[in-house]
């Protein structure tokens, strides 16, 4: 039990013959103002509303007999998108990455937009494949454009070695080190 004491009488009188009122003792119990304390920061803790986690849908494939069937992509509906350096973003219809053509992140959306509209939305499957050259930025930004579009199915994997050749000679092409 917490307590302040105020002192009280120490025996000692003021002059001869002059006799001092008894002092009594002073006592303030704290117990109720701690238990009062406690209870209020209990409250306040159980009351409070917590941050709210955000999270990213995700859309997992579903389970097939064979699973060499399970993530095939038809080619009328594959659109490859590379991620380079300096802002650039590379993209081919289909699976030939010799089709490699260069964008911007300003006009990737309309290349979306114009993919979605002439496939079957289905078969429409967004492969993305950042490089070593890409910033996390660049990452969250496709992923950001993904949401978007409302594109359903992509995926993101990592490049191969033939498209980051095409990357850089691209690159080259254009002036960007």
């Amino acid at each position: 039990m917490a307590s302040l004491d105020s002192g009280g009488d120490d025996g000692h009188k003021k002059g001869p013959g002059v006799k001092k009122a008894k002092k009594m003792s002073t006592r303030v119990d704290m117990t109720p103002m701690v238990d009062l304390g406690f209870l209020l920061i209990t409250f306040f803790i159980f009351t409070t509303t917590m941050a709210q986690p955000t999270a990213m849908n995700l859309f997992m494939p579903k389970d097939v007999d064979k699973p060499d069937d399970q993530n095939k992509v038809k080619e009328t509906g594959a659109f490859t998108i590379l991620l380079g350096k300096s802002d650039q973003v590379y993209f081919y219809e289909g699976m030939d990455p010799t089709k490699l053509q260069a964008s911007n992140f300003k006009l990737i959306r309309e290349e979306i937009m114009k993919k979605k509209q002439n496939t079957n939305p289905e078969d429409l499957v967004v492969i993305i494949k950042p490089s070593e050259d890409a910033t996390y930025k660049n990452t969250v930004d496709i992923l950001d454009e993904m949401t978007i579009n409302e594109i359903k199915r992509y995926a993101m994997v990592d490049i191969t070695e033939d498209e980051f050749k095409l990357v850089k000679l691209t690159e080259a092409a254009n002036g960007i080190k």
